[in-house]
């Protein structure tokens, strides 16, 4: 090549002279654009096809750098390559760049080039060639699959509509778009779907907005505003007829259906001149809201390609919104479930104040519950439990498990008695249970529970727990004590015992019971939960309510993993004013001087209405311990909110309710006494029983 003239664009000598005609009409006609430069960068050839690749022709290129007639190209970047090819000799293959050309000012290309270094044939160094196609269609390929790839890892990864619209809008912007909003209807974010063909004049709710400067201009609608497309505009005709669309606003302004739209306010009239897409969300054959990009100028209007590439993007995420809606709804339903089956109102009770909460975890409702349930002699039980798994089963399975509770604290059991019937019931439910149906393996179900019995009248508790955290206990001066109690297995494991535990309170001694989702939160110590408890119980004289609030009504119980419910009471003893107990010997002329006493007790209580029939009990329950037990006999009278009459006798056998005949002497007294008290029932001890029968008070008699 030595021998060769550039400026001549000759070819070699020899053979290669005879041919250069065929060697010239390859390189000028190729469809891959081609140039040669000198060792200082400037054109001294070009091809046809480069020629119309950058829109300058050749005249204009040669003896000029690429900087000179391509300025919106990377032109430094571009010789940086050159001149390492030329110093180097080693060739530089696919290096791709992007930029704008005079062929097509308005829109973005991207390059595929490779450079290789020329010599003549004694080795000299006589410049460099380089070969280009264009590869926007390809670039743009890549760039729509990684951006698809990203919307589909945002639509897997969270069933909250407003983080899934978040993740939609960081992924347009500002690759597709300089401004992002995204309106879903109301109906859909409380889990319903929209009834019926839409008019296209129905409020939507914004749950993204997101531009290129963060959250775009003010003046556009908030996320949590309500928005509107007027009737008539392409948003509610997008909205009817479920098509994307794009659209154009001129330079003179957003007048019309833009400036109320939804983009609505101030910022709208800024916004011009610039290019809008409409594409509407679907789900499952419905419209359930709409997303609207923007792009200003300088940048290129949005093209078939961009809509295409939209609309598969926002039918990913729509897919994500269907799903978030049937996770909504079923847990709305879970929860609906969980509040009715919850006690909706605990019964106020003169010796303990209560407070309660419930929490549902971001991941669904799940089974925990609690119950305050008036038992016989002015005692109180406190219960809270816990049922394993979340959903509706979970709420089910909690309602049987409360329903079950009470029946059993309705007999009068001990706490570890009702427990170990707790866990017959839930083996029970785990037998019935099919994996095929529900999904999980029978081993998967269970419970824990703490139930808790306080006497007023002895200021005691007593205590058993099957798997439960133990309650936290604070007295009117002293600190957060956990009781050391026997942990008892979870309910459903079957065939190991509980066991309770006895403690003293004093007047005003604060109890709380708490799930296991009040202190194990994913990524935190369990001990900072424990601690924020002492903490919110360290004054045991605040209100209840207040505690509760400090507990859960903090920004970070939100996303929680689990569930959580809580019980705090305080608690009262019942004076000596309220209470009185007489021995009685198992005689029956015993049964005149019980009725006798009876009757003076309630007249000093003001309780004169209800002598009689407090009489007439007391003869009643008191004959009966005469006549069917032995050994000591003790009559007690409790004014509490009812007034409660207990007669305890050293036997074991439980009274029965008879229908006596006609012509029978005897068999009517207990039905007289449950026919005259509000309740009755027997309740047994370590020495024998108690058979006790409550009457209401009118509550203008006793102060």
């Amino acid at each position: 090549m030595s021998s060769d003239s550039w400026g001549d664009r000759t070819f070699g000598s020899g053979e290669w002279q005879s041919g250069h005609s065929l060697v010239a009409q390859f390189l000028a006609r190729s469809p891959i654009g081609m140039a040669f430069m000198d060792t200082d960068l400037r054109y001294v050839w070009i091809n046809d096809a480069l020629e119309q690749l950058g829109g300058v022709s050749r005249e204009e290129r040669l003896g000029k750098r690429l900087g000179d007639v391509l300025p919106r190209l990377d032109a430094l970047a571009i010789e940086s390559v050159l001149r390492e090819v030329l110093e180097t000799g080693r060739p530089a293959v696919d290096v791709e760049y992007h930029g704008r050309t005079r062929a097509e000012p308005d829109r973005e290309h991207a390059y595929s080039t490779s450079f290789f270094r020329l010599e003549d044939d004694s080795g000299a160094v006589r410049g460099v060639c380089y070969m280009v196609l264009d590869v926007t269609d390809r670039w743009r390929a890549r760039e729509y699959l990684a951006l698809l790839s990203r919307a589909g890892a945002w639509t897997a990864r969270t069933l909250d509509v407003f983080s899934l619209a978040e993740g939609l809008a960081e992924v347009c912007v500002p690759d597709l778009a300089d401004l992002i909003t995204v309106d879903i209807f109301d109906c859909v974010l409380q889990g319903e779907s929209p009834d019926g063909a839409l008019s296209g004049v129905e409020r939507l709710r914004r749950v993204a907005r997101r531009g290129t400067d963060g959250d775009g201009p003010e003046g556009i609608a908030a996320v949590g505003r309500l928005v509107q497309f007027p009737l008539g505009s392409p948003g509610a005709q997008c909205l009817s007829d479920g098509t994307p669309r794009r659209e154009a606003v001129p330079a003179q302004g957003c007048a019309g259906w833009i400036a109320t739209d939804a983009l609505l306010g101030t910022a709208a009239p800024i916004l011009s001149p610039c290019a809008l897409m409409l594409v509407p969300v679907r789900a499952r054959g419905s419209v359930v809201g709409m997303t609207t990009l923007l792009r200003r100028a300088p940048r290129e209007a949005f093209d078939d390609d961009d809509l295409l590439v939209v609309d598969e993007i926002v039918g990913r995420a729509a897919l994500g919104v269907e799903n978030a809606r049937q996770f909504t709804r079923e847990r709305n339903t879970a929860l609906a479930l969980q509040r009715f089956l919850l006690p909706r109102r605990i019964a106020a009770q003169v010796t303990v104040e209560v407070a309660t909460r419930y929490l549902p975890s971001g991941g669904g409702v799940g089974g925990d519950w609690f119950d305050v349930i008036p038992l016989s002699g002015a005692r109180v039980a406190l219960v809270i439990g816990d049922v394993v798994g979340h959903g509706i089963n979970a709420a089910a399975s909690m309602g049987r498990l409360r329903t079950a509770v009470r029946t059993l604290a309705n007999l009068d059991l001990a706490p570890e008695e009702i427990l170990a019937h707790l866990d017959d019931l839930m083996l029970g439910l785990i037998a019935e249970e099919s994996p095929e149906d529900h999904g999980q393996a029978p081993s998967e179900l269970g419970a824990t529970c703490l139930y808790v019995v306080y006497d007023p009248v002895a200021l005691t508790c007593v205590m058993a727990r099957a798997g439960h955290p133990p309650p936290a206990v604070v007295g009117p001066d002293g600190p957060v004590v956990l009781p050391d109690l026997p942990a008892g297995p979870p309910l459903g494991l079957g065939g190991l015992p509980f066991e309770s535990s006895e403690i003293e309170l004093a007047e005003g001694t604060l109890l709380a019971l708490y799930t296991d989702g009040l202190f194990e939160v994913r990524g935190q110590d369990p001990d900072v939960g424990l601690a924020r408890l002492c903490a919110a119980l360290a004054s045991p004289d605040r209100p209840l309510e207040d505690m509760c609030g400090e507990l859960l009504d903090r920004p970070d119980t939100e996303g929680r993993d689990d569930d959580v419910a809580l019980l705090i009471a305080r608690i009262h003893g019942l004076g000596a004013d309220r209470v009185t107990s007489w021995d009685l010997p198992s005689d029956p002329a015993a049964v005149s001087g019980a009725r006798a006493m009876a009757g003076r007790c309630l007249e000093a209580w003001g309780l004169s209405d209800l002598v009689f029939t407090t009489e007439l009990l007391v003869s009643e329950l008191v004959t009966n311990a005469i006549r069917y037990a032995s050994g000591p006999i003790r009559l007690r009278l409790i004014r509490e909110s009812v007034l409660t009459c207990e007669v305890f006798d050293s036997s074991s056998v439980s009274p029965r309710l008879r229908h006596a005949r006609t012509l029978d002497e005897g068999g009517r007294g207990l039905f007289l006494v449950a026919q005259l008290s509000r309740r009755w029932g027997t309740r047994y001890t370590t020495d024998g029983k108690i058979i006790w029968a409550e009457q209401e008070i009118r509550q203008n008699v006793v102060a």
